[in-house]
């Protein structure tokens, strides 16, 4: 399958740098939920995105790591995780920062999949669990997904990339909108290589002129958005307090079973959250160097627990391993 335009540079293999990961701090984060601005403008000033198209898949705009890592200092930051990580050098900062401000290599994996799938998300709940820039849930945003919720452990993170990433998007499916009605005229083009569909841009910081910015939060795709910050345990127990209790058909949760301590949290979410009949999609390396986790240790736990079953999508063999694996309900499986 061909990658038709990927503006990232994706490295065979990644080594975590990390800062006290081998526990969860203590007390534990709690879970929020954030809000969509009514002005949104300001979150896009000086915004420079990359682009990822992948097969068939639409492409996924996202602001641009470099450039973000840059403007830091000017960016809201209660956490001071952005000041902190620059300073240690460090992915990880267990119970502080669990590296949301990075697009992991597995995600692009899982990416992939989806597109070898040919899945469209519509009318399904779809929760992108520990989210970072939220490329897969932004996927099923752009495939008919009835509803799409954001989990990250970071407030920065949600309020500082993920939000921003959904605004950009929305603003594109207004362009390919506006695009496809022109070329009903003759006036719009799209390029096409190799049946693929291949769209960059480079946004200067502006939506365009007939987007009002305060029409984003209004936007019809943001209003099918939910955003949560918050470890798992406390992002549970917040949406427990709904009736009904929010249940999803599909969970996405990539690069998040690096440390062994974290599984009792995620698996109970993934427990109380996934619809009957629902899918888990799991993103994963094989080992994660100086944690511990990894796909084999997690899988060990799971089967120990009786709950899910875990098969393999896809095993990569290049460089550190990484997998594609989907959990079922064992009870759905045996119907």
């Amino acid at each position: 399958m061909a990658l038709c335009c990927m503006l990232l540079k994706r490295p065979r293999y990644v080594i975590i740098k990390m800062e006290h990961v081998a526990k969860p701090a203590e007390p534990v984060k709690e879970a929020k939920e954030h809000l969509p601005l009514s002005d949104t403008h300001f979150l896009l000033r000086d915004a420079v995105t990359e682009t990822v198209t992948i097969g068939t898949l639409p492409p996924l705009h996202f602001l641009n790591e470099t450039v973000f890592e840059r403007t830091a200092s000017e960016r809201e930051d209660e956490e001071k995780i952005l000041s902190r990580t620059a300073e240690q050098r460090s992915d990880l900062i267990s119970g502080l920062y669990e590296g949301g401000l990075k697009v992991w290599e597995c995600t692009y994996d899982l990416l992939e999949r989806l597109e070898e799938a040919g899945e469209t998300f519509r009318g399904k709940a779809v929760l992108d669990l520990g989210c970072g820039a939220g490329l897969l849930g932004i996927l099923a945003l752009q495939r008919g997904a009835r509803q799409i919720h954001f989990q990250d452990y970071n407030s920065t993170v949600i309020e500082q990339l993920t939000v921003p990433n959904v605004i950009v998007n929305c603003q594109e499916d207004e362009e390919i909108d506006s695009e496809e009605d022109k070329a009903g005229s003759g006036m719009g083009k799209v390029q096409e290589e190799d049946g693929c569909k291949e769209k960059v841009k480079v946004k200067d910081g502006s939506p365009p002129p007939k987007i009002r910015a305060a029409d984003l939060s209004q936007h019809h795709s943001l209003a099918r958005c939910r955003f949560f910050s918050g470890d798992w345990s406390t992002f549970l127990a917040l949406l427990k307090k709904e009736d009904p209790l929010p249940k999803y058909n599909i969970i996405f949760t990539s690069e998040t079973i690096y440390n062994p301590a974290y599984y009792p949290a995620l698996h109970e979410t993934l427990h109380q959250l996934l619809a009957p009949g629902g899918l888990v999609y799991l993103a994963t390396k094989s080992h994660y160097f100086g944690v511990g986790g990894g796909l084999h240790l997690f899988e060990t736990f799971v089967e120990q627990r009786g709950i899910f079953s875990v098969d393999h999508l896809w095993d990569g063999e290049e460089g550190l391993q990484r997998h594609v694996a989907v959990l079922r309900s064992r009870k759905a499986k045996s119907i």
